[in-house]
Protein backbone atom coordinates (compact mmCIF):
# COMPACT_ATOMS: atom_id res chain seq x y z
CA UNK A 1 0.00 0.00 0.00
CA UNK A 2 1.43 3.22 -0.55
CA UNK A 3 0.71 5.57 2.24
CA UNK A 4 0.99 9.49 1.96
CA UNK A 5 1.58 11.47 5.28
CA UNK A 6 0.86 15.59 5.20
CA UNK A 7 2.02 17.39 7.80
CA UNK A 8 0.38 20.53 8.41
CA UNK A 9 1.79 23.41 11.13
CA UNK A 10 -0.58 25.16 13.81
CA UNK A 11 -1.66 27.15 11.02
CA UNK A 12 -2.89 24.72 9.36
CA UNK A 13 -0.13 25.25 6.46
CA UNK A 14 1.68 22.07 4.55
CA UNK A 15 5.06 22.03 5.84
CA UNK A 16 5.78 18.59 4.13
CA UNK A 17 4.88 15.26 3.13
CA UNK A 18 5.77 12.00 2.42
CA UNK A 19 4.96 9.23 0.25
CA UNK A 20 6.47 5.58 1.01
CA UNK A 21 5.49 1.91 -0.40
CA UNK A 22 4.28 0.38 -3.00
CA UNK A 23 0.43 0.06 -4.53
CA UNK A 24 0.51 -3.65 -5.86
CA UNK A 25 -2.19 -2.87 -8.04
CA UNK A 26 -0.78 -4.40 -11.11
CA UNK A 27 2.87 -5.84 -12.46
CA UNK A 28 5.61 -3.09 -11.98
CA UNK A 29 5.30 -0.72 -14.98
CA UNK A 30 1.66 -1.42 -15.29
CA UNK A 31 0.69 -0.23 -12.07
CA UNK A 32 -1.71 2.83 -12.79
CA UNK A 33 -2.03 3.84 -8.97
CA UNK A 34 1.87 3.99 -8.63
CA UNK A 35 2.11 6.05 -11.56
CA UNK A 36 -0.41 7.95 -10.70
CA UNK A 37 0.82 9.07 -7.30
CA UNK A 38 4.09 9.64 -8.92
CA UNK A 39 2.74 11.96 -12.00
CA UNK A 40 0.77 14.07 -9.11
CA UNK A 41 3.33 13.62 -6.43
CA UNK A 42 6.51 14.71 -8.34
CA UNK A 43 4.47 17.26 -11.18
CA UNK A 44 3.79 19.51 -7.82
CA UNK A 45 7.04 19.47 -6.44
CA UNK A 46 8.28 20.74 -10.42
CA UNK A 47 5.17 23.20 -10.50
CA UNK A 48 6.28 24.60 -7.37
CA UNK A 49 10.15 25.10 -8.31
CA UNK A 50 8.70 26.40 -11.76
CA UNK A 51 5.85 28.62 -10.85
CA UNK A 52 7.21 30.07 -7.22
CA UNK A 53 10.73 29.40 -7.19
CA UNK A 54 10.83 28.36 -3.68
CA UNK A 55 13.05 25.07 -3.70
CA UNK A 56 11.85 22.73 -1.37
CA UNK A 57 13.94 20.08 0.79
CA UNK A 58 13.44 17.14 -1.59
CA UNK A 59 14.53 13.46 -0.47
CA UNK A 60 13.96 10.50 -2.92
CA UNK A 61 14.91 6.36 -2.68
CA UNK A 62 14.26 3.46 -5.39
CA UNK A 63 11.91 1.90 -3.35
CA UNK A 64 9.05 4.16 -3.94
CA UNK A 65 9.76 6.88 -0.87
CA UNK A 66 9.40 10.82 -1.92
CA UNK A 67 10.17 13.18 1.16
CA UNK A 68 9.17 17.13 0.15
CA UNK A 69 9.80 20.32 2.98
CA UNK A 70 8.83 23.56 2.43
CA UNK A 71 11.69 25.91 3.76
CA UNK A 72 10.89 28.31 6.01
CA UNK A 73 10.21 31.81 6.16
CA UNK A 74 8.82 32.28 2.85
CA UNK A 75 7.07 35.54 1.63
CA UNK A 76 3.07 35.27 2.49
CA UNK A 77 2.82 35.65 -1.16
CA UNK A 78 5.19 32.69 -1.91
CA UNK A 79 3.92 30.99 0.54
CA UNK A 80 0.55 31.45 -0.75
CA UNK A 81 1.09 29.97 -4.00
CA UNK A 82 3.13 27.20 -2.71
CA UNK A 83 -0.15 26.31 -0.46
CA UNK A 84 -2.28 26.06 -3.45
CA UNK A 85 -0.07 24.29 -5.98
CA UNK A 86 -0.05 21.43 -2.42
CA UNK A 87 -3.44 21.50 -1.91
CA UNK A 88 -4.14 20.72 -5.68
CA UNK A 89 -1.54 17.68 -5.15
CA UNK A 90 -4.02 16.02 -2.06
CA UNK A 91 -7.05 16.97 -4.18
CA UNK A 92 -5.64 14.55 -6.76
CA UNK A 93 -4.25 12.11 -4.45
CA UNK A 94 -7.66 12.51 -2.57
CA UNK A 95 -9.51 11.43 -5.93
CA UNK A 96 -7.04 8.28 -6.56
CA UNK A 97 -7.67 6.99 -2.69
CA UNK A 98 -11.03 7.42 -3.29
CA UNK A 99 -11.31 4.73 -6.28
CA UNK A 100 -8.38 2.66 -5.65
CA UNK A 101 -8.26 3.30 -1.32
CA UNK A 102 -7.21 -0.05 -1.13
CA UNK A 103 -3.69 0.85 -2.36
CA UNK A 104 -3.36 4.29 -1.20
CA UNK A 105 -4.17 5.74 2.11
CA UNK A 106 -3.39 9.54 3.30
CA UNK A 107 -2.80 10.54 6.89
CA UNK A 108 -2.90 14.10 7.36
CA UNK A 109 -1.02 15.27 11.11
CA UNK A 110 0.09 18.16 13.04
CA UNK A 111 3.34 19.27 13.23
CA UNK A 112 4.05 19.24 17.27
CA UNK A 113 6.58 21.81 17.22
CA UNK A 114 7.06 25.04 15.03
Amino acid sequence: MIEVTVIRNKSELIQSFTISGHAFFAKRGKDIVCAGVSAVSVGAINAVHALTGVTPLIEQKEDGFLSCTIPDQLSDEANAKVQLLLQGMIVSLQTIEEEYGQHIKITFKKQEVE
